[in-house]
């Protein structure tokens, strides 16, 4: 960009950061986004004029910024985001992709969705609420997809009247808890998305805070060496075949570099079938390369004429929900009643290829699935020594009833918070009202000192809370089998 001239070659080469916004319901994540497009001019005359309409409409007293990235009915109607929503914009430094996910429990696989390719995470915290479960819900999933870069915004204060105090009050609980997770570089930023104060401009009624805007941090952060450069990793999203008369045997499969560096002559491995070969040649739009890495996105040939095929599987079992599968009839009479999220959620591709992969060892390993069966079996027992409810099934998955949906949110804020481990709550309308419980997932990777900590930790969890024990007999554990 110079003399006000657009320069396509200089945007093409600009560098990209990814980032997506976190945080519990009316935190301000979508009148952030709307904040940062307005201030930084990047949003058009004509979307900003709707924006305007509908929010005299809606009687709000001020410009809802938060509409610019709210595009379901039901998501204007409600003042809530369920759908990712993804915008697009520039700065003279650098290109971005803004992922605004949603911020109610219900949809929190949707918020994986939208972070699973982030570089960067903006996690919100109302400076009236201070960290709440949500927050540390968030924050515990950007630590475990490993976004490498987390900017809290302690957003609203302009409705504790810029208070110093309050905002180092948060940082000081933040940095106790994030402490516990493996999350690198953490920056603090006092904001107002409603009035501007500190992401764009820096804020005036804010002398105490010298650090950086949101925008400058954003504009600035060293994401370089972020990219993984060892891992060879290439998830296939389209197979080309153009069947021209220039190119008539033309086979590439084209994606982006997820880690690691591929070079022409290089042996690879296709999944599932583990079949290999040898890259014949590194194909771009601009002509062919002789080498390619994360994060390019690139179309390889190879020497031998393998099957593949980009990934099929909708949703990772156990991980982003379910997927429907049936005739366009039943697809159709489902698609009218369900909220439109449903449709808009998938699993990214690295997820999806360890998801096939994971099943695929599964059914080949007798010796993983009895070591499934032995910690399935120490857990249980570990259960019925401590007298704690549960289901004493021949499933992994151990579902723990607390059965009672304020006791079992606080038990699993205990959890994490004393003790570090997560486990996730079950509530209405996933059970009936009055069976919330605990869904317990054992891996062949847990070592009995991971089973022996898990168990002691629910011990304490129990006392402290004063929560329901109950006896498990011989005879109580063989009828569960027998119906089960």
């Amino acid at each position: 960009m110079s003399n006000n001239t657009f320069d396509s070659a200089s945007y093409m080469n600009m560098e990209l950061l990814r980032f997506t916004t976190a945080g519990s319901v009316d935190d301000g994540k979508s009148t952030l986004i709307g904040r940062l497009l307005y201030d930084s001019k990047s949003i058009f005359e004509d979307q900003m004029e709707a924006v305007k309409v509908s929010s005299e409409k809606r009687g709000d007293e001020h410009i809802n910024l938060a509409l610019v990235t709210d595009g379901l009915k039901s998501e204007r109607e409600q003042g809530i985001t369920i759908d990712v929503a993804y915008r697009y914009f520039a700065t003279p430094k650098r290109k971005f992709i803004i992922a605004d996910t949603p911020g109610h429990i219900q949809y929190t696989r949707n918020m994986v969705t939208g972070a699973s390719t982030a570089n960067l995470a903006i996690i919100l915290v109302d400076a009236r609420k201070g960290v709440i479960e949500q927050t540390k819900r968030h924050a515990f999933i950007a630590s475990l997809l490993q976004i490498p870069h987390v900017a809290v915004c302690v957003n609203k204060m302009d409705l504790v009247d810029f208070n110093e105090e309050s905002f180092n009050a948060i940082k000081k609980e933040f940095e106790n808890f994030s402490s516990k997770l493996e999350i690198q570089d953490v920056h603090f930023i006092p904001i107002s998305a409603l009035k501007g104060d500190n992401v764009v401009e820096r804020s005036q009624n804010m002398s105490w805070y010298d650090g950086s805007t949101l925008m400058h941090l954003l504009e600035n952060v060293h994401i370089g060496s972020d990219e993984n450069h060892i891992d060879c990793r290439f998830p296939v999203q389209f197979v080309i075949r153009p069947q021209s008369k220039e190119h008539p045997d033309y086979r590439g499969y084209s994606g982006r570099v997820e880690g690691g560096v591929f070079k022409k002559g290089d042996e690879i491995t296709v999944l599932p079938s583990g079949f290999s070969s040898r890259i014949k040649s590194i194909d771009t739009f601009d002509g062919p390369i002789k080498e390619a890495f994360s994060p390019m996105s690139v179309c390889m040939t190879l020497e031998d004429d393998i099957d593949i095929i980009n990934g099929t599987l909708s949703k990772s079992f156990g991980q982003m929900g379910g997927y429907v599968a049936a005739n366009a009839d039943i697809i159709d009479y489902i698609r009218s009643f369900a909220p439109g999220f449903i449709f808009t959620s998938s699993a990214n591709p690295s997820i999806a290829a360890a998801s096939i992969k994971a099943i695929e060892i599964a059914k080949e390993s007798e010796n993983l699935r009895e070591e499934i069966r032995k910690n399935s079996d120490l857990i249980r027992a570990g259960l019925r020594d401590l007298e704690i409810p549960h289901l004493d099934n021949d499933s992994h998955i151990i579902p723990i009833h607390l059965e009672d949906p304020r006791l079992c949110k606080k038990a699993a804020n205990t959890l994490i918070d004393e003790h570090g481990i997560y486990i996730q709550p079950v509530f209405y309308p996933t059970v009936p009202k009055g069976d919330e419980r605990f869904r317990v997932t054992i891996t062949p990777k847990h070592q009995s000192e991971d089973i022996n900590r898990f168990l002691s930790a629910l011990d304490q969890v129990w006392n402290k809370l004063s929560l329901r024990r109950e006896s498990f007999s011989v005879n109580e554990s063989n009828q569960v089998r027998k119906i089960y």
